[in-house]
């Protein structure tokens, strides 16, 4: 290849850079009045996919996204930024936004969480939690000296969430609507088994006894397999009981299942017990876990009791 030859292939790549369209990834950023549902909002986008960090100094944003960048797959991002930041001030919030709308691979949303006074000198009553710019004065007048600080913020945004008459279950609907896009709303569904001789598990949502099925316990060949091995799960399904109770239990699930995630629910833990844990919970939960999944729901088994020593 010729010097020539070599100059024009280098322009020709570099024309070729330029014309090739960029990838985009979202970025939220989620500012407002304190109170008004931020914290809760960055959950939201957590349950939908975002990477969310709260409390983000803006000086961070720029190496935050840089990194971002770095990703063939990036995905998508939610950050929160307001008065408690270190060395906020709505001048340099306009000047950051400004610097990050000018890059071509981020699709940039500033979304502005607002609420009514009434409805904010409520909520941080309730709390009990004092008001990031109270410094011991009234209550009311931190409220008031926010909200004359973030008049400027607001001129850099691109959508209002005023969230006084809204329940904290429609505000995560409206954001799921807006910024989910095709994926909705992820439900994590854990099947879990366990011995009630070994204590109820304080993280399942449903709870079912399943001591009602015929025990392989007294078998002796039976006595030292668990309900994975077939011998033990034909055992327990051969009782006259277990097919209609598993009919009704995935009616149910299934009936509630959908309506758990679209009230926001992202993770729900079925849990079926027996005696020991080792057995007729390890059956049912094994059978529970191999019906058919909902959309946009993903599967998880685990049998807590199961390795114990008997």
């Amino acid at each position: 290849m010729t010097e020539n030859q070599g100059d024009n292939a280098v322009k020709a790549k570099n024309v070729a850079d330029r014309s090739a369209p960029v990838k985009k990834y979202q970025l939220v950023i989620v500012t407002g009045l304190s109170g008004a549902g931020k914290s809760a909002a960055l959950h939201s986008f957590e349950d939908i996919g975002y990477q969310a960090v709260d409390n983000l100094p803006l000086a961070m944003l720029g190496a935050l996204l840089d990194q971002a960048a770095c990703k063939d797959d990036p995905a998508p991002i939610a950050v929160g930024i307001d008065s408690r930041t270190m060395h906020f001030s709505p001048e340099h919030f306009a000047q950051v936004m400004q610097q990050v709308r000018s890059r071509p691979e981020i699709q940039l949303h500033v979304l502005f969480m607002d609420a009514s006074d009434d409805v904010l000198m409520k909520r941080f009553s309730e709390t009990r939690r004092p008001h990031p710019l109270g410094e011991g004065q009234l209550l009311r007048l931190a409220i008031t000296q926010e909200r004359q600080m973030m008049v400027a913020v607001r001129e850099n945004i691109d959508g209002i969430l005023d969230t006084s008459a809204r329940t904290s279950i429609e505000t995560r609907s409206i954001l799921r609507r807006r910024f989910a896009g095709d994926k909705g709303p992820q439900l994590v569904v854990t099947y879990m088994s366990f011995g009630f001789a070994h204590g109820v598990p304080r993280d399942a949502d449903l709870v079912f006894d399943v001591r009602f099925l015929r025990n392989p316990h007294y078998v002796d060949e039976l006595q030292p397999l668990t309900g994975r091995d077939k011998g033990v799960a034909n055992y327990v399904r051969a009782d006259e009981g277990f097919d209609k109770f598993l009919a009704k239990l995935e009616d149910m699930i299934s009936f509630l299942l959908p309506r758990y995630r679209d009230e926001g629910k992202a993770y729900v833990t079925i849990a079926c017990g027996c005696t020991g844990g080792r057995h007729r919970s390890v059956a049912v939960t094994e059978a529970l876990a191999g019906m058919g999944a909902i959309e946009d729901m993903t599967v998880n088994l685990y049998h807590r009791d199961l390795d114990r020593e008997r």
